[in-house]
């Protein structure tokens, strides 16, 4: 049985439809992440889901019963927000110990006491229990943040983009420990981002969100290796994928500048051509192409190459000598390419 569905899930914000029949199950044990860009209705599903807004219509079933009218306190929930969210005049044992203390708590102190010391231990964060929530670091914090969801020990975690007011690094760290932490509890777990290295990295399962409905839903790689639509395709990967508007003629796919650059196989007039830019190799093709812009990655590189009537982003080892002005000719396997016909 799954842990929740959500089922034709409609949310109406004033004159905006936020969220519109929206449908899917979280697994038991599932890091579920949600992607897309502000606006297209993430932070809405969780609020949602945890009783914080009320939908126009659709169901919300969690292990079975329906919870569409119930009170935030009895769906058993809890749910970490971007803003860390801490009261600032309580030390982190008292911030950890709250959600175990309201008046229809039954859980005993001494049951408290260890469950802060659990949570404590699992973060990493034993040594700040008796420091002043003033006191800590963006990072510290987010961790406080997270282990006062994870004392109440709920049916379902909901992460609402919680590492995005952290710098670059401090993210990357926090990530892998969330992954493991959720790993080790095996709480269902629902993750929204707009970064699709997190998606990519966290998900057992990504949903992309796109204008309030669901674009598309699936594991990691299928998302990335199949997307449904060019939009989907470019919010995840970076560089981002190459699209190409061609025409059809006789049995080729005409780039913009007409040359023929993809055999054509569909009955449709124009299409979208995806390619990703690690799928593209720099020689080996027919039609010259001249590099603009050679960007430093580090471990790679990423030429933006001017070819065939458009701009194609390639990306190549750290080694190669590639410089502005070079001419290249790219090729890049049929197996790869991605088309999506108009209309």
């Amino acid at each position: 049985m799954s842990t929740l569905e959500v089922d034709a899930l409609t949310v109406s914000l004033g004159e905006t439809v936020a969220l519109k029949d929206v449908t899917f199950t979280l697994q038991p044990g599932e890091l579920l992440v949600v992607l897309g860009p502000t606006g297209a209705g993430k932070t809405t599903l969780l609020r949602a889901i945890a009783g914080l807004q009320q939908p126009d219509r659709g169901n919300i079933t969690i292990e079975g019963q329906s919870v569409a009218s119930a009170a935030p306190a009895e769906r058993d929930v809890a749910m970490v927000f971007q803003n860390f969210s801490l009261y600032p005049d309580r030390t982190v044992r008292q911030n950890l110990s709250f959600p175990l203390t309201s008046p229809s708590s039954t859980v005993s102190a001494e049951e408290i006491d260890d469950r802060v010391r659990w949570a404590a231990d699992l973060l990493h964060i034993t040594p700040l229990l008796d420091r002043p929530s003033t006191q800590l670091s963006g990072g510290e914090m987010q961790r406080v943040a997270i282990g006062r969801a994870i004392v109440r020990s709920p049916r379902i975690f909901l992460f609402d983009e919680p590492l995005t007011n952290l710098d670059a690094k401090l993210r990357e760290r926090l990530r892998v420990e969330l992954i493991a932490l959720q790993k080790s509890l095996e709480t269902p777990t629902i993750y929204v981002t707009h970064d699709q290295s997190e998606a990519l990295s966290m998900a057992d399962r990504i949903i992309v969100l796109s204008d309030g409905e669901i674009a598309q839903t699936g594991p990691p790689d299928e998302v990335y290796g199949r997307p449904v639509s060019p939009d989907v395709a470019l919010q995840l990967g970076y560089p981002p994928i190459n699209l190409i508007r061609v025409r059809r003629f006789e049995t080729s796919w005409l780039s913009p500048g007409g040359d023929p650059i993809a055999a054509c196989r569909s009955a449709a007039e124009t299409a979208t051509l995806g390619i990703r830019p690690e799928s593209v190799l720099t020689s080996g093709g027919e039609i010259p192409g001249t590099i603009q812009i050679v960007e430093d990655l580090g471990p790679s590189r990423i030429l933006l190459v001017d070819w065939a009537g458009c701009h194609l982003h390639i990306l190549v080892d750290k080694e190669t000598s590639y410089r502005p002005g070079d001419t290249i000719f790219p090729r890049f396997s049929p197996d790869r390419l991605l088309v999506w016909p108009a209309g």
